[in-house]
């Protein structure tokens, strides 16, 4: 059994505590000492009439607080926690003594040689390691860890070799042997590939209930990881600079600068100097393009499918080599740029028509993604509305703002023709401009949309009799230039002679009311 004993004041303390062991016969196998005042004594189990005896006499003792028993010797402790992490630790561990001998293996490294550990105790390490002289390291005067590439069991595994040193009363280092470390090309590439996992934070703000944006999530991430181009598909408003700024905070360029330039909001030359900057490097009006302020990061180009001939032929040969030459300068520029880009139209198309550089499409489209547009994504809009009304809410000192159920029914069916900004807009005006806590349909301000014919008037006048003649009168006039004999308009529209001589007459469409 263990006892735990508290000391106020320990000089000769052990000598009085250990006198009353001797005075009971009773057998002392072990005592510490640690730095808070407690001295444990680990004795042979005694029983309860035993201890009875001599315990009363410990506690008169000046200076002894109090006395318990312990579950265990605070060296018993540490050496079955250090135990324990030789034995669980997933690595191949060694220990060795100063003379290169094997003190302790874990298991791991015995599963490797497929014998029992106990067995190779006392054996040189070499017997086990090719690769490294360990008598030469040992003898060495300044004995200093190191990494190195070693063949264990006919196997490359790459060994950190840590010396154990014991410090002398002196202050001297003593060196009383190593452990070593041991590393397989599979455990190392394992390491590696967790390293460059994604920052799954970054990739927090995107809302991605639906099956379809979780793949989109997925696929993004393992292209963050890649250093190729990217070319990110979708309609206008699903957030395809906020993917594009994902990607790169997950990437390996996450610590150097993201640059973004709207391709379709520049004219030309300003959006040549923009990208590639202009005049010569040190002069006082120089300028340095968004490449060169992205060196090292990663660039997105929005719409690109909205860049010129001439500016698309520069960006190629930025992709090729990386070199650049800015607006009015013969220097050559070199940068290491990724470069995204994003587009709402179909540039397959234009390249058929020749309005996009084919080699150019392919250099970007080099890892593609497609975002879906939200009306394809039903899971994700209320979601979106609520992260959205929390927001606008939390700005304007608004609390417990939200929707009623016909509301959440009808965003959630709505088709969204401006995506995810469309929805954001929608609600903060809808937040900014509502009385009370509760959005109904009337606060959203949309008007009537369906993918067949677009935006439908919300203020209807008239009756379906009244819009029929309307549409009549006008389809009439639009076609009588080109039929102008009642005959031949009869025959287009499929009606009689006497039906569109009728209606003619209704309208009043005729050669002096109609130019021809």
């Amino acid at each position: 059994m263990r006892l735990e004993i508290t000391c106020s004041d320990r000089v000769g303390m052990g000598q009085k505590i250990l006198g009353i062991f001797v005075e009971y016969e009773i057998n002392v196998r072990g005592i510490e000492f640690n730095q808070q005042g407690r001295i444990f004594i680990d004795i042979p189990d005694l029983d309860f009439s035993q201890l009875q005896k001599f315990m009363p006499q410990l506690r008169l003792l000046e200076g002894v607080g109090d006395v318990k028993t312990s579950p265990y010797m605070p060296s018993e402790r540490e050496k079955n926690e250090l135990a324990t992490l030789i034995q669980t630790f997933p690595d191949p561990f060694i220990s060795i003594d100063a003379k290169g001998n094997i003190r302790q293996m874990n298991t791991i490294a015995a599963e490797i040689i497929n014998s029992d550990e106990k067995l190779y105790v006392g054996e040189p390490v070499v017997t086990l390691l090719k690769g490294f002289n360990f008598s030469r390291w040992l003898d060495g005067d300044d004995v200093l860890a190191q990494t190195r590439r070693l063949k264990f069991q006919d196997e490359d595994f790459v060994a950190d070799i840590l010396p154990i040193n014991v410090e002398e009363d002196s202050g001297k280092q003593v060196l009383v042997g190593a452990v070593l470390i041991l590393k397989s090309e599979v455990r190392l590439g394992q390491q590696m590939s967790a390293f460059k996992q994604p920052n799954d934070n970054e990739f927090s703000g995107i809302q991605s209930s639906s099956s379809v944006m979780r793949k989109v999530i997925r696929e993004t991430k393992r292209m963050s990881l890649l250093d190729s181009s990217v070319l990110i598909f979708g309609e206008t408003g699903t957030g395809k600079e906020l993917l594009a700024r994902a990607c790169h905070a997950a990437s390996d360029r996450t610590k150097s600068p993201f640059m973004t330039l709207n391709c379709a909001t520049l004219p030309d030359d300003a959006a040549e100097t923009e990208l590639f900057g202009s005049g010569v490097s040190g002069a006082v009006d120089s300028k340095r393009g968004l490449f060169e302020l992205a060196d090292g990061g990663s660039i997105f180009l929005d719409e690109v499918g909205e860049m010129s001939a001439k500016l698309q032929t520069k960006l190629l040969r930025v992709i090729q080599d990386g070199s650049f030459r800015r607006v009015d300068d013969e220097k050559e520029n070199k940068v290491n740029v990724r470069i995204i880009c994003s587009t709402n139209k179909d540039l397959l198309n234009l390249v058929s028509l020749g309005e996009f550089r084919e080699d150019l499409y392919y250099r970007l489209n080099v890892l593609g993604l497609n975002i879906p547009p939200l009306r394809d994504r039903r899971n994700d809009i209320l979601p979106l509305a609520e992260l959205f009304i929390a927001k606008s809410a939390n700005k304007l000192g608004k609390s417990r703002v939200k929707l009623d159920d016909e509301c959440r029914d009808f965003i959630e069916h709505y088709p969204w023709p401006g995506n995810v900004r469309q929805l954001e807009n929608v609600i903060i005006r809808a937040v900014s401009l509502m009385e009370g806590n509760i959005i109904s349909i009337d606060h959203l301000q949309l008007p009537a949309y369906t993918r067949e014919h677009g935006y439908l008037e919300q203020e209807f006048e008239g009756t379906l009799d009244g819009a029929v003649k309307g549409f009549e009168a006008d389809l009439l006039r639009k076609l009588y230039p080109a039929y102008p004999s009642t005959r031949q308009l009869a025959k287009k529209l499929g009606l009689s002679h006497t039906a569109i001589a009728n209606k003619l007459r209704e309208y009043d469409i005729n050669k002096k009311t109609v130019k021809i």
